[in-house]
This record gives C-alpha cells, sequence and structure tokens, in this order.
C-alpha cells in the first residue's frame, strides 16, 4: 500500500476538505484526489462523501483512519532513526507575546513538518531573525509584510459582574471600573486617551504582561481586561466578552521579513487563512 497515499488520505480526514488537504502537504488539489480514487479503488470502499463545504469521513474512512495513523507513523519513525545527523541551516523566528499558545504550537508544527531540514529558533521579537510574527504596529519600516490574523479586542467581564448582562458596553460604563492592566498594548493605550478625553478614569486593580495571566484574573473576579478576541481566548466559559462602543479597538497579526526566501514562502502559505 503506497504510504504516500494514506498520507493524503489523513490529510483529508483531517482537514475535511480536499482543498485544505492539498494546502497541508503542499501539493496540488488534483494530486490529492488522484491518491484518494487510487486508495478507494484499491481498497474496493469509498472514503469520503462530497458535499459543499468540503467531505464527510464514511465508516471506512473512519475504520481506515487509526490503521493509516499508525502505519505511517511506524514508517515515520523507521526512517528517522536512519537519518544521520546533520548541521541543518538554522531559522530565526520572532514572535511577539500574546499570540496564543495552541493556534501559534499549531502553525509552528506545521512549518516544521513542512521544512522538516530546518532548524527553528524562536527568539523575541526585538533579536536578530530572518522573520517575525508581530502586530503590525510593531513593523519596521524596511520590512515587508504577510497579512496572518485580524481580531477585535473586546472587554473580559467576570460572569458575576453586572456588566456581563450588557449586549455593549458604553464608555460611560467605564468610570472607575476595576480593570487588569496588561501592558505592552497599543488597545490600551487607545482607551486610556479616550477615557482621558472624557474627563474619566479606570480602578486598576492589577498589572501584568501575560493574556494568560489576565484570564486567570478576570475568572477570580478581580476586574475586567481588554483582550484580543481569538479563539484561545473566547472559550472561557466563566468570562462574558463585550464590545465596547465609540470605539474600534483591533489588531493585525503580521509575518515580517526583510529578504524573502523559500522558507518564507512556506511560512507564507501556512500562514495565509483557508
Amino acid at each position: 500500500m503506497d504510504l504516500k497515499a494514506l498520507n493524503y488520505f489523513i490529510a483529508v480526514y483531517e482537514n475535511e476538505s480536499f482543498s485544505g488537504a492539498a494546502k497541508h502537504c503542499f501539493i496540488a488539489q488534483p494530486s490529492i484526489s488522484s491518491a484518494i480514487a487510487q486508495l478507494e479503488q484499491e481498497l474496493n470502499v469509498a472514503l469520503f462523501i462530497r458535499h459543499a463545504r468540503g467531505v464527510k469521513p464514511t465508516l471506512d474512512s473512519e475504520k481506515l483512519y487509526p490503521l493509516a495513523k499508525q502505519l505511517v507513523g511506524q514508517a515515520n519513525a523507521i526512517s528517522a532513526s536512519f537519518k544521520q545527523n546533520t548541521d541543518k541551516p538554522e531559522f530565526h523566528l520572532g514572535v511577539t507575546k500574546g499570540l496564543g499558545v495552541k493556534r501559534m504550537s499549531a502553525l509552528l508544527k506545521e512549518f516544521t513538518n513542512a521544512e522538516p531540514d530546518v532548524a527553528l529558533t524562536l527568539v523575541s521579537p526585538e533579536e536578530a531573525s530572518d522573520a517575525r510574527i508581530i502586530t503590525k504596529e510593531e513593523l519596521q519600516p524596511d520590512e515587508h509584510f504577510h497579512p496572518i490574523w485580524q481580531e477585535d479586542y473586546l472587554l473580559a467581564i467576570p460572569e458575576s459582574h453586572p456588566l456581563s448582562l450588557e449586549k455593549h458596553i458604553s464608555l460611560s460604563k467605564l468610570e472607575q471600573l476595576p480593570m487588569i492592566k496588561r501592558s505592552p498594548c497599543q488597545a490600551w493605550q487607545k482607551l486610556e486617551e479616550a477615557l482621558t478625553l472624557k474627563g474619566m478614569s479606570l480602578d486598576i486593580r492589577a498589572q501584568i504582561q501575560t493574556i494568560d495571566y489576565a484570564l486567570g484574573l478576570v475568572s477570580a473576579g478581580v476586574g475586567c481586561a481588554l483582550l484580543p478576541a481569538y479563539q484561545e481566548v473566547l472559550e472561557h466559559k466563566d468570562i462574558r466578552f463585550k464590545s465596547i462602543t465609540e470605539l474600534q479597538l483591533n489588531r493585525e497579526i503580521v509575518l515580517a521579513y526583510r529578504t524573502s526566501s523559500p522558507v518564507i514562502d512556506t511560512l507564507k502559505i501556512i500562514t495565509t487563512p483557508n
């Protein structure tokens, strides 16, 4: 049985689409379709049901998936055990804080799978690097950029707080509101400037640097926090997230680089939204 076809099958199964699998494997979609058709013919079963938004695995596909994962994993382990240790070219990637552990881990895993012969080193965005994943505000004048994510900032409110019942939060409701101040944060600066113009201020209960600490303090009822609204943050069920009217607070995460290269091109492909 062709291991490459099994790899393509696993990619289609996990991405729930042929186009997603093609992007994941860095090949053209017809190659994926041909491999799956050949596998279906070899096994004499239908593996996927096509629909408008992608594919749905059949019962035979559910049966094949764990077996394929095991077989491909064993093959990779055998190959790795016989590979000679060679010096890999290093690629330094600067990563700004507060991007989300889950989504960054998934992105970096996809990168290392696509570039197995590159030694990836993560550094702070202030250090020398080959590329950076940063907010657009952190771009240097001589850097090119490729957009990755756009997200709004929302007010994170303990579920026990009266404001958690509001649909939206107006600036007037923020007067002396207990807050967790997270810095550095460009959105926080904009919020403070808007409140100062109205002669208002916040009741700062704690000053921290990380989003995780902010979420923990909000969950504990210490105060509210201004946080970027990506999925990992929004999954906290004991926190209510509300937009602030009169203010448009958002950020754009970008891939920044000075000189293009094949490795940069790989990062562009990986970070392009589906």
